[in-house]
């Protein structure tokens, strides 16, 4: 599928309205990106990315990246080094699996507001928000 027939699919508005609500409750970033490409390893190619929206440069390096490639089927959810250290691997293989299910019925709005919820759940628990937090990424859905 083109990147572009996924983003039709998606609808946008609630996906960056579950972003906004899941980091009022906490401290951090979550972002969504979609990419053209086709990477063999989607895991390689988010932590890439990672550093290109800049979420390696949170306050404190709680930032959560949902990246998806259409074309080849294949996304990845990855944390920072704060997140990763109160998660770890089978965190982020749960939530995985789990937005997997969406995505097989092409719900990707859901499949993704799902793993939005659940990354802001477990960062409000680590990182509760506080007065004064700001938001400091977009929460609008990147693309190439």
């Amino acid at each position: 599928m083109r990147a572009r027939d996924f983003l039709s699919k998606l609808q946008h508005d609630a996906v960056v309205k579950s972003i906004g609500d899941a980091e009022r409750k906490m401290r951090g970033e979550i972002r969504v990106f979609i990419t053209r490409k086709e990477p063999a390893d989607p895991v390689a190619a988010a932590q890439e990315q990672f550093v290109k929206l800049k979420m390696d440069r949170t306050t404190e390096r709680n930032g959560v990246l949902i990246f998806v490639a259409p074309r080849v089927r294949k996304f990845a959810i990855i944390g920072d080094r704060e997140v990763h250290a109160k998660c770890g691997d089978s965190f982020w293989r749960e939530v995985a699996d789990e937005m997997s299910g969406y995505f097989r019925q092409d719900d990707f709005t859901e499949g993704l507001r799902h793993g939005i919820a659940r990354a802001g759940k477990l960062m409000a628990e680590h990182f509760p928000s506080q007065a004064g937090g700001s938001n400091q990424l977009s929460d609008e859905i990147a693309h190439d």
